[in-house]
């Protein structure tokens, strides 16, 4: 009885992908990272208990956007109550206002968007 493990529903892994940021750290002109998101990430309300499990994905929409995909994976439960309540959400990096989705399952292929084939 010394140690007792604390109960917790299953997880299992969702898949998120936050779209139209911008490519430069506003006001400079540093290309955004992995780093630089997940500081927003964490900085950021809506993503309270949230807990990215991999390392995030930024990704150019084409060659010459200058708008970023962010592919990023958490922990859920079975219910994907957690992604339910992400979906369809905005909220603002800088001055711009950018949206989270479902994705499907992220291999880690960089790639752009076009060469998926």
């Amino acid at each position: 009885m010394d140690k007792v493990k604390v109960s917790h529903l299953p997880q299992s892994k969702s898949y998120l992908k936050i779209i139209s940021i911008s490519y430069l750290v506003e006001n400079t002109n540093i290309s955004i990272s992995a780093n630089v998101v997940e500081e927003i990430i964490k900085n950021n309300y809506i993503f309270n208990n949230i807990m990215i499990i991999s390392r995030l994905y930024v990704i150019k929409v084409s060659p010459k956007s200058n708008i970023v995909i962010i592919w990023l994976n958490i922990w859920d439960v079975q219910s994907s109550s957690k992604v339910k309540g992400l979906i369809n959400r905005y909220f603002n990096v800088g001055s711009h206002i950018t949206t989270i989705c479902r994705a499907n399952i992220n291999l880690g292929i960089l790639q752009y968007k076009n060469c998926w084939k």
